[in-house]
């Protein structure tokens, strides 16, 4: 079993991570924030992925240009945020904000067959 294990990890196809829990932590206001693009999406999902409070980035199809997933302490903290840092990003046309009010389900056994 840790061979195969060990095989897994080197080839790429498996990480081993611990998950935590954001509002144990601290993170008490969870966000998804849909993003149009001005210019090279990937330029801006480079200049997102940078930030340390954006913990998910996406480039999608349809009425959104990338997707990213903020973690913050409360309200104020998501308002500098979308304000002095998502927004001042060259390319960035417009923000919807999509808040977290009850997160019902969240697994990480996609993965197993």
């Amino acid at each position: 079993m840790r061979q195969r294990v060990q095989r897994l990890t080197e080839s790429g196809v498996m990480q081993i991570v611990a998950v935590t829990d954001p509002v144990q932590m601290g993170f008490d206001r969870q966000s998804m924030i849909g993003i149009r693009v001005s210019g090279d999406t990937r330029a801006v999902a480079d200049a997102l992925s940078e930030f340390p409070f954006v913990v998910y980035v996406v480039l999608t199809a349809g009425s959104f240009d990338i997707m990213a997933e903020v973690l913050c302490e409360d309200d104020d903290e998501l308002l500098e945020i979308l304000n002095s840092q998502i927004r001042g990003v060259p390319g960035v046309a417009a923000t919807e904000t999509f808040l977290y009010l009850h997160l019902r389900k969240q697994l990480y056994n996609w993965g197993t067959r």
